[in-house]
């Protein structure tokens, strides 16, 4: 049985959340539903030692991300300090704040990718789901700006029942874009998306309609020998197996939160562990030695059915954040798996799906005085 710190390598991939400040107002965002109040954020010094603590531990990818990451006024500094230090990075953006201007800065930098977020194929629900109105025009603009720049063009769109129906059009504007890279990540329910669930899980059929919808395209991709990639992610919620969430806990992945909070993922905050802060612990201290980081590493801490289980060096147990939305224990087998007791609340969920009636304007939206309501309970 492996011990928590049994061939622990070094954390290869960074995501640096700068802040949970955003100009929209996704309902299926990922950030805390407390972000309200989660205000401190790192100075540019911390942010910056921050990062070359991380390279010097080894970590050669790193993602900007928020929160929307424009709004730091220092991204400019963050991104030239990455390069300096040799790290391939990444901003994550909705696109809003960010201008023609901003792209070429940037470039010059030293930024190596730009990934920009639509929430859908036209203006009208594009702008509704964002709770923006100049939203989509912004995004094209920069989408644009992005490919003239010479960065390769990396689209996601966050796919959930009110946008699945627009797939051929969404891969039709991808196309039309000069895309390199499309993620349509159907959507992980986790953060606002968890509390939004009921409102945004698509039925099976949207999603059987959806997968054949993308691997048509892809069909007419390949028979043209064009080279855009589509990668089509499913929910786990119609899975009968769990993933290797982030490929093991901390086994590649390290986030740092707005605050200095370092986690094993972006949602792990959610979960009633005491996890350290890069400005009271060194981040090797952290990654290799916290209490929280090594709560799940490992194979001790696993309970039946996950033990005795020949998938668990593939699988990990599943995730963690999943189990203790579900189940109440993070310590359980993720209920995605159908060899989990709590299996039952994953097909509730599929036939809740299937007859769920719930409309754009049910839906949470992120802002600050939802996240307050959230907060007083």
């Amino acid at each position: 049985m492996n011990t928590p710190t049994d061939h622990v390598g070094p954390p290869l991939w960074l995501l640096a959340e700068l802040t949970y400040r955003c100009p929209l107002q996704c309902p299926y965002c990922s950030n805390p539903l407390d972000f309200a109040h989660h205000d401190q954020e790192l100075s540019t010094e911390q942010w910056l030692d921050v990062l070359s603590q991380g390279r010097a531990m080894g970590a050669a990818q790193l993602g900007f991300s928020g929160g929307e990451p424009l709004v730091r006024q220092d991204l400019p500094e963050l991104i030239a300090g990455a390069r300096e230090l040799g790290y391939y990075s990444n901003l994550i953006t909705s696109g809003l704040g960010l201008t023609e201007a901003k792209v070429q800065d940037f470039a010059r930098a030293g930024l190596d990718h730009i990934q920009v977020s639509f929430q859908a194929s036209d203006p009208e629900l594009n702008n509704a789901v964002a709770g923006s109105r100049k939203a989509f025009d912004q995004k094209l603009a920069m989408a644009r700006a992005v490919k003239d720049a010479g960065y390769p063009m990396v689209l996601n769109f966050v796919v959930h029942r009110h946008n699945i129906h627009q797939m051929a059009d969404i891969l039709a504007l991808c196309e039309n874009l000069g895309a390199d890279y499309v993620e349509l990540a159907t959507c992980q329910y986790y953060g606002w998306a968890f509390a939004n669930r009921e409102g945004l899980m698509p039925s099976r059929a949207q999603l059987v309609t959806a997968e054949a919808t993308v691997n048509r395209f892809r069909n007419q991709l390949a028979e043209r020998d064009h080279p855009m990639k589509v990668i089509f992610v499913t929910p786990d919620y119609y899975e009968e197996r769990p993933k290797a969430c982030m490929n093991g806990w901390g086994s590649l992945f390290l986030t740092v939160a707005p605050d200095g909070t370092a986690l094993p993922c972006h949602s792990a905050r959610l979960l009633p562990i005491d996890f350290p802060n890069v400005t009271a612990s060194p981040l090797e201290d952290i990654w290799y030695r916290s209490p929280g980081f090594n709560h799940y590493r490992g194979d001790s801490w696993m309970p039946e059915p996950c033990r005795s289980c020949d998938e668990k060096d593939k699988d990990f147990g599943g995730c963690r954040c999943q189990a203790y939305l579900l189940t109440g224990n993070a310590d359980n087998a993720d209920p995605v798996c159908s060899k989990s007791a709590h299996h039952d609340r994953i097909l509730a969920a599929r036939t809740a799906a299937d007859h769920a009636t719930a409309g754009l304007e049910d839906l949470i939206y992120r802002n600050a005085d939802n996240s307050n309501v959230f907060c007083r309970g």
